[in-house]
């Protein structure tokens, strides 16, 4: 669903290339299509392993963009094939465009929320060394898709 000024096109779009990337990614790993296709946790050693080995020290920004880039699509993918996800386009006017693309997923509370790809990506960035499956994990929790472990102690 695309807000005004946004046509559907452009979402479509942009749903379209983030699938395609995770694909690419996933072939280049080694992973069929068909396979993650039908298990999109079956990137997860595969991507892993590709994550641990990258000379992040050495990264330069372009190199930065196509990793984020490369994370957020799978995150988003994962979302989408797993929970039923779905992205939309919010209004965000720190941006050039005035808008941006987030995942909105039904929650085990029975209410919507939404993530930006990005931001969990970021998150991951943040908290070295990434680690896939806490990524997942993260969007996961913040969508509200997985129990709340209340820890005492």
């Amino acid at each position: 669903m695309a807000r005004e000024g946004v046509p559907e096109a452009d979402l479509e779009r942009w749903a379209d290339e983030g699938r395609q990337t995770v694909l690419d990614v996933a072939d280049m790993l080694g992973v069929p299509p068909d396979v993650y296709t039908n298990d999109p946790l079956s990137l997860i050693p595969a991507l892993q392993n590709y994550a641990s080995r990258l000379p992040l020290g050495e990264f330069e920004t372009s190199d930065w963009v196509t990793l984020q880039t490369d994370l957020m699509a799978y995150a988003a993918d994962f979302l989408i094939q797993r929970h039923g996800a779905r992205w939309h386009v919010v209004d965000d006017f720190r941006t050039p465009r005035g808008y941006r693309y987030v995942i909105e997923a039904e929650g085990g509370d029975g209410e919507f929320h939404r993530i930006d790809p990005v931001d969990v990506v970021q998150l991951e960035f943040g908290n070295p060394p990434i680690e896939i499956a806490r990524m997942l994990a993260s969007a996961e929790m913040a969508l509200r898709l997985t129990s709340q472990i209340n820890h005492k102690g």
